[in-house]
């Protein structure tokens, strides 16, 4: 089959700066439209982002010299695209109909905005743990009125290093998670050159960010009933989310309690067996081994760690017992690779072997 021709709504910023990288050169899709808003639809795209580009990688001559197009002028970017990837800086309830509107003329989106996570017919992929959540696609499809076009999002960052560590976990009966994440400053579209202040600073606030890794996951470990996704009723989850100095890499804290404790060699024995969708299909960006354990007590740590397996593996450490719930460790994924434009793109191409972007 053909490649797809995947286009890049907000494709100045960070993360779309990001999805760049991973698509330029993809197996499944070739790059065809960088979309921005009107402020830099004309120019070039080396002219749109000069001064502003972020990766470490540099910005090759191809995409530098493929034009902005609007992100207002849809039925122009539907010529040039099989479905769009979503990275906007805008207000919810516009990033909500901006969604809504590129679905409703049959372009399919695969969002890394928050703006429809809480929709209920919108699936919200992590690929190694609820692939099947994508079966509501054709609810939400009705929904909106098309027969292609629908929305798909992937979780905050912030989850995507504790919930994969949990999902395994979850037969001994999770009853209470208290995580605390340390986050770094990509997650804010920042490098140290733009936020100075937060050199040698730690800011123990991050807004919305407690809201969505408390609630979020309840929808990833939900169940399609009907029409919609139910989210799960437990674990109670409590979270602090807190801003650090390190470019990128979220690193968690967690502490769990259980209906029936395991011992740590079975919790361990659990997180080295475990092979999700993504792996046994072997989608391009899947990481070789989703969960990687380090014996080292003073492992993962974010510098050393943050790239396993392209950016894309999760890794976890210091699992002990803990004086007031059962256990406690320590998590790290990848911010913006795994917890953002990577983990989109991971979902987009389990959404093509599912069928559902042609």
């Amino acid at each position: 089959m053909n490649k797809l021709r995947a286009g890049i709504i907000g494709a100045t910023g960070m993360v779309g700066q990001r999805f760049i990288t991973l698509i330029e050169d993809h197996p499944y899709f070739e790059l065809s439209a960088l979309v921005a808003s009107p402020s830099s639809a004309g120019k070039t795209y080396g002219e749109a982002v000069k001064g502003r580009w972020k990766m470490k990688t540099p910005l090759s001559e191809k995409v530098a010299a493929m034009e902005v197009l609007n992100s207002e002028d849809i039925e122009t970017v539907k010529k040039y695209v099989d479905f769009v990837f979503c990275a906007v800086n805008m207000p919810k309830d516009q990033i909500k109909a901006v969604e809504e509107a590129y679905a409703k003329a049959e372009i399919p989106v695969i969002s890394n905005n928050s703006a429809h996570r809480g929709t209920p017919d919108v699936p919200m992929l992590i690929p190694e743990i609820n692939y099947a959540h994508s079966a509501i696609i054709e609810a939400q499809k009705k929904r909106l009125g098309t027969k292609k076009g629908f929305i798909s999002v992937k979780p905050n960052c912030s989850i995507q290093s504790y919930v994969p560590a949990l999902e395994p976990l979850r037969k001994y009966g999770i009853k209470a998670v208290n995580v605390t994440t340390f986050q770094a400053i990509s997650g804010a579209g920042k490098t140290f050159d733009t936020w100075p202040e937060m050199v040698d600073n730690v800011i123990p606030y991050i807004g919305g960010e407690e809201e969505k890794s408390e609630k979020e996951p309840l929808k990833v470990w939900g169940k399609i009933e009907g029409d919609v996704i139910v989210n799960a009723t437990t674990p109670l989850i409590s979270a602090q989310c807190i801003r650090v100095p390190v470019a990128d890499g979220h690193l968690a804290a967690v502490s769990v309690s259980f209906e029936n404790k395991p011992s740590i060699e079975q919790i361990k024995a659990d997180w080295d067996a475990y092979v999700g969708e993504a792996q046994r299909l072997e989608l391009p960006h899947a990481p070789e081994k989703f969960l990687t354990y380090f014996e080292e007590d003073n492992r993962p740590q974010t510098g050393l760690d943050r790239d396993l397996y392209g950016g894309m593996g999760i890794s976890i450490g210091r699992l002990r017992e803990d004086t007031i719930f059962d256990y406690k460790f320590v998590c790290l994924s990848h911010n913006t690779l795994r917890g953002a434009a990577g983990g989109a793109v991971l979902g987009a191409e389990l959404l093509y072997r599912q069928g559902y972007l042609y």
